[in-house]
């Protein structure tokens, strides 16, 4: 995302915070002070170069900052910074919530892709669009800096083929070939398959990646076996989907899939705890 787009978000986001007025700080000093934010958990933070963007719109230098992606501990001083009180005290809450979501799917994000990688490190783990309205730069921006892929970014930027879409054709065959008729070329094709039969029949239709929706490991090991002997030099990728979590992730680690995704790394994660405290 680019900084003028940015700078438009977080002008709306303080809009909504601030109303007509902060009239808690319309009471207060107008002066230049120094102020840290600093971390009370632990994990890895995210949101920084996001920060900087806001708090430059704000006139507020940055004096040191961490960077996306390194570990933090409980005290760890992620910001010095230097501004108006008034400037400082309007963009605290934007700031300190947009930090905390963000390094809470970081940190989330790396326990996954560090678990994976010593199980099967050539296995992607992936997030989903299950994520908040208009926050979902952000989430995939830091589950990125945590080392996973962001997948598709919206209904824009692939052709993926749901349930509620083969509702409306008489087969997968159907389906398929309407899309490929009008699609792109540069646009790839995935489809969400429930079962062996569904799979092979994508196979057949030439698609660039199968999904495994809500099927258990047992079943995509299966259908992987009978897919790599009848395409042995397939350049095909395959997902699994669907209720995966750290408890069950090593079976499907090992059923054959090329990606993992998980909806669990923005639609339900613990935050990290900051707060920004003014030096006095």
């Amino acid at each position: 995302m680019n900084r003028k787009t940015l700078e438009r978000i977080f002008l709306e986001i303080i809009s909504e915070d601030e109303g007509f007025s902060d009239i808690t700080s319309s009471n207060i000093p107008s002066k230049v002070i120094n102020a840290r934010i600093i971390s009370h958990s632990y994990g890895y933070v995210s949101g920084i170069k996001e920060l900087r963007v806001l708090f430059d719109l704000f006139k507020i230098s940055v004096l040191r900052s961490k960077s996306d992606g390194d570990y933090i501990r409980k005290g760890t001083v992620v910001f010095r910074l230097r501004g108006n009180t008034k400037d400082i005290l309007l963009v605290e809450r934007t700031a300190l919530n947009l930090i905390s979501r963000m390094s809470g799917i970081t940190t989330l994000t790396r326990e996954y892709v560090d678990f994976c990688k010593k199980i099967n490190p050539k296995v992607k783990i992936a997030i989903t669009r299950k994520t908040t309205p208009l926050f979902r730069y952000f989430e995939k921006e830091a589950v990125k800096i945590g080392g996973g892929d962001t997948h598709r970014f919206g209904l824009y930027d692939m052709v993926l083929i749901k349930d509620n879409h083969l509702k409306l054709f008489d087969s997968i065959k159907k389906c398929i070939t309407a899309i490929k008729a009008k699609k792109s070329f540069v646009h790839k094709i995935e489809i969400e398959v429930k079962n062996q039969k569904e799979a092979l029949e994508a196979m057949m239709c030439s698609v660039d990646i199968i999904m495994f929706d809500n099927m258990l490991p047992s079943e995509i090991k299966l259908v992987m076996s009978k897919i790599k002997k009848q395409y042995p030099n397939t350049n095909t990728l395959f997902e699994a989907s669907g209720n995966i979590n750290l408890e069950n992730i090593k079976e499907y680690l090992m059923s054959g899939v090329d990606v993992i995704s998980v909806g669990r790394l923005t639609h339900t994660i613990p935050i990290l705890d900051f707060n920004l405290s003014i030096d006095t």
